[in-house]
């Protein structure tokens, strides 16, 4: 039961993620400010913790390392693009399947008292 936990919390082998997508990581990033606090690994973890359950980020269990060091890095990686192009590269190297689906607020109805009060 242990080891099912552990496989649940950590979907990705650390050999594996040293093999695979740790050189990608050291030769696109540049090296810049203090050392991290949370891993690589641990952080690539969280995040695929989060988008499997779908949690608040303060919800993110502790062993990943603190909820807000591990939402900054993603961010900041989503915001210029980086964590796309991870997930890219790792579905051309055929290790995962992306499946991304857009809802657009415009077309869910909404009630007519949805919009909450007029503003004057």
């Amino acid at each position: 039961m242990l080891m099912m936990l552990n496989e649940r919390k950590y979907p990705i082998k650390e050999e594996k993620f040293k093999e695979l997508i740790y050189p990608f990581l050291k030769e696109t990033k540049q090296k810049m400010g203090r050392p991290t606090k949370v891993s690589h690994y641990k952080f690539f973890c969280g995040v695929l913790y989060i988008l499997r359950t779908d949690v608040s980020w303060r919800d993110l269990p502790e062993e990943y390392g603190n909820w807000h060091t591990v939402y900054t890095r993603y961010k900041r990686w989503s915001d210029n693009g980086f964590f796309w192009k991870l997930l890219y590269y790792l579905q051309s190297m055929k290790e995962v399947l992306l499946d991304i689906i857009f809802v657009d607020g415009s077309i869910i109805p909404l009630h007519r008292h949805g919009g909450g009060a007029l503003k004057k």
